[in-house]
Order: C-alpha cells, then sequence, then structure tokens
C-alpha cells in the first residue's frame, strides 16, 4: 500500500530548460548535441537532488546525470554517476536496465543488476512497467535480465527512477519510517481569521462618521475593529 504513495512525495521540478546544447558522451566517446533540462527534486526520503538530462534524439538515448546528491558518505558517492535509457523495441519506449546501489560495511557503494523478479523492490515494481530484458531489446545479452519501459518524454518519471534505483536502498531506515515521520510531523494548518458582524454601528461623537463594529477571532485570541458600513 506504502509503496503507491511513495511517489507523491517525491516532488521534481524543472529549475532550467536548453532547447540546445553539447556534453560529452562516455559510451560513445563523443561530443553530442540535443536538448539538456535541469531537475531538482526533493524526495521525502533521502534529500533534495540536482539532476542534468541530456536527450540525444539521434542516438535514441537519453543521459541522466546526477549533479548535487544529499550530504553523506554514502549519497556522496553518487555524485557524477549517470543512468541511460535507450530505445526498444517496444512502441518507442525506452529501457532501463534494473540496477540497485548497495553499500559495504566500510560505505562503499557498487551497483548489482537485478537477476530475478523478487529483487525488485515494490516502489518500483509497482510504478514502473516491467519487462525482459529480451523483450525490450528483441535479444539476450549477458548480465542484463530486466528492464523498466518508459515514455522519453515523461522526463520527471526518468528522474524518478535515478532516485529510487540508485538511493532508496542506502538509507539506514526504511521509507515506511520515514514517511510516517514526515506525516506526523507535517504542521498543523492553521485555523483560518473568521469575521463576525456585530451588527453595531458606532458613530465618532467628533467627525460623525459611522462605522461598523466587527467581531474578529483568530487561532490563538480574538479582536474588534471598526469598518466602513456597507453601502445602503
Amino acid at each position: 500500500m506504502f509503496a503507491l504513495q511513495f511517489l507523491k512525495h517525491i516532488k521534481v521540478r524543472q529549475v532550467e530548460k536548453r532547447p540546445e546544447d553539447t556534453w560529452y558522451d562516455m559510451a560513445l566517446r563523443q561530443l553530442r548535441t540535443g536538448k539538456v533540462n535541469f531537475y531538482v527534486v526533493k524526495d521525502f526520503f533521502t534529500g533534495e537532488w540536482l539532476f542534468k538530462l541530456c536527450n540525444d534524439e539521434e542516438q535514441k538515448r537519453i543521459t541522466l546525470k546526477a549533479i548535487k546528491c544529499p550530504a553523506g558518505v554514502r549519497f556522496s558517492q553518487l555524485e557524477g554517476k549517470t543512468m541511460l535509457f535507450q530505445n526498444s523495441v517496444i512502441d518507442g519506449l525506452y529501457y532501463d536496465v534494473i540496477s540497485l546501489t548497495e553499500s559495504n560495511e566500510d560505505n562503499k557503494l557498487k551497483r548489482k543488476i537485478v537477476a530475478t523478479v523478487d529483487e525488485i523492490p515494490p516502489v518500483i515494481k509497482e510504478n514502473y512497467e516491467i519487462k525482459t530484458y529480451e523483450a525490450a531489446k528483441g535479444k539476450k545479452a549477458p548480465g542484463k535480465y530486466f528492464v523498466t519501459l518508459h515514455d522519453p518524454g515523461n522526463e520527471k518519471e526518468l528522474v524518478t527512477l535515478f532516485v529510487l534505483e540508485r538511493a532508496w536502498g542506502l538509507s539506514e531506515f526504511s521509507p515506511e519510517q520515514k514517511l510516517k515521520e514526515k506525516l506526523e510531523t507535517k504542521p498543523k494548518k492553521k485555523k483560518p481569521k473568521k469575521e463576525i458582524d456585530t451588527g453595531q454601528d458606532l458613530v465618532c461623537p467628533i467627525c460623525g462618521k459611522t462605522h461598523r463594529l466587527v467581531h474578529v477571532e483568530t487561532e490563538k485570541s480574538f479582536k474588534h475593529v471598526l469598518r466602513k458600513p456597507a453601502s445602503p
């Protein structure tokens, strides 16, 4: 049940849009040109992130790079890391090979390719379309088993997946605990100000002007104010 609600508490916002820019593709070993967008992520579980998304429409691939990560010995190792989305054989959708980040007792990180459906975290399994690598590419490849499928135009979905795959497994707490803490500490909404017309008019003995006496209640106190009377 919680897995379906987690994404509501991960806020992704585009902060810069570049219709054309250039970047160096490490896998292709060459400069590429295309659309580049920047996103800020506020994740209730891990913290705040900044991502750079490079869309190479010619090669039909999207490279997502973590520019800024939350503080901490584990998260800091994800800074500069990338995630690659490539064209699949399924209706123009892009795929990502599912891999999770793990940490050893010395806080050194390593990536683990998911080999079975049971290894896929529920938050990914219940919010993304999962296929075998063979179904997405039309062929098998050693060390590649399961993928997520995406509309390349839904960039916020891609950014969110980076956080879920690469960062969520590094916390010492569970997302259920963090979400519960957030909801319990969420500030209560202030009681709206309430104005009550007393129905009484007061006349100034000096200038003769008439004012209506209004009773005003707030969350912690009340007061009285004078308003101009309504026009007849």
